[in-house]
This record gives C-alpha cells, sequence and structure tokens, in this order.
C-alpha cells in the first residue's frame, strides 16, 4: 500500500467516524429534554465582587424583552442599578429577605405599567423569569426579591420605598428586584425524584390520599 492509499484511508475511516457521531449527536437531540438553565436554576444569595461584561448584561436584558406579553403589549420596564450605596438603600426594602442585594454587582428592578395593562403582574414575572434563566444560562447566579405587596420593617409598602429611593412615576408599579451576579459558589441542582410531582392532576384536580392508620 502507497503513502497516499494509506493516508487516503485514514481519512475515509476519520469521515466514517465523524459522521456516525453527528448521527447519534441527531438521535439524541430528537429525545425530549429539559432546557439545562431550567435544571440547573437555584436561587443564589452569596455573589463574588466582578462585574458583568456589558455584553451580559444585553443578553439578560433581550431575554426579558422576549418575554411574552398580554395582547403583546410589552409594558414591563427595568431599572438596572449597579451603584453600591443604591444596591444598599434598596435591600432595606423590606423587613427581611433582600439583605443580598448589598453584595450583587448587579440589581434589575422590574416595573409594570397596570394603566397599560391589567395583568402587568404576570408580565411582568414572565419577564424576570425570562432573565433568570438566561442569567443561568450564562452561567451566572440570580435571586427574586419581593417588592409588591411586601413591607420595610417600619411599615412603609416596599414598593413605595423603592419608588421614593429610584424617582419612579406613580403611574408605575414595582415588581420586584432581580440580584445578577457571578456566583460566590454552586447549588447542586433538585434531584428529580424530589419534586412535587404529587401537585400535578391529571384531567381534573384530585384529592391526595390522606394516609390511613394501621390498627
Amino acid at each position: 500500500m502507497t503513502k497516499d492509499q494509506s493516508l487516503r484511508r485514514e481519512g475515509e475511516h476519520l469521515l466514517s467516524e465523524i459522521k456516525s457521531l453527528g448521527e447519534e449527536l441527531l438521535a439524541e437531540s430528537n429525545e425530549p429534554a429539559l432546557l439545562p438553565a431550567i435544571y440547573t436554576r437555584r436561587s443564589i444569595r452569596k455573589f463574588v465582587d466582578t462585574p458583568l461584561t456589558g455584553d451580559e448584561v444585553q443578553v439578560l436584558l433581550e431575554a426579558g424583552l422576549r418575554a411574552p406579553s398580554s395582547k403583546n403589549k410589552h409594558t414591563t420596564q427595568f431599572i438596572l442599578v449597579e451603584d453600591r450605596e443604591t444596591l444598599d438603600r434598596l435591600s432595606r426594602m423590606r423587613e427581611s429577605g433582600a439583605l443580598f442585594l448589598q453584595q450583587v454587582p448587579l440589581g434589575i428592578v422590574v416595573l409594570g405599567s397596570p394603566m397599560e395593562c391589567e395583568r402587568w403582574i404576570a408580565d411582568a414575572s414572565l419577564a424576570a423569569g425570562y432573565i433568570q434563566l438566561q442569567a443561568e444560562a450564562l452561567g451566572l447566579g440570580s435571586c427574586w426579591a419581593d417588592a409588591y405587596g411586601c413591607y420595610t420593617g417600619a411599615g412603609q409598602e416596599s414598593a413605595e420605598y423603592v419608588r421614593n429611593v429610584l424617582d419612579i412615576p406613580y403611574q408605575l408599579e414595582v415588581l420586584c428586584i432581580l440580584a445578577i451576579g457571578h456566583k460566590a459558589g454552586e447549588a447542586a441542582p433538585r434531584p428529580t425524584e424530589t419534586l412535587k410531582w404529587e401537585k400535578i392532576h391529571i384531567g381534573r384536580y384530585q384529592m391526595a390520599e390522606e394516609p390511613t392508620e394501621e390498627a
């Protein structure tokens, strides 16, 4: 066998392996599977002090803008907060549960417009969820801090407190603040078998059977 024939045979063998691998990947892609970001996403409350890049922030915001919206109105608005002093003030918008905003590199305040859309809560929630999933896909951590329906330690409405800090007009409502940043540690995904599958009903609602006591 000549050198050219040997090289040709090796090339044909390599092409055959590549084709076989491609067929295996194609077959695997036809199997239903969760998006990795849905499987791995966990609420992260500890972050390292590393700023996000401009490209990362733009992708996060695009995810929010692409979220489903009632009647395709897209009235949800966002305020980006990176200033450390402002984030510290926002961390006190609730009596507890928002202190992680003190150390996050980016806070995204999610706003809805009740005057433009009566389903503003659903729209703003979908947009916030899309941003959180995109953050996970980028390898970033996130955590949702409720504002709407919550109160400060002094009894002031959290939404009003945030409104005063950020000069938000009264025709807009504050749904939440998303903390986004590089994770200080990883949280393991929840095992599939531990999910609350009993919360799923087929065809109609079914009451859960109460365990019977053995005599």
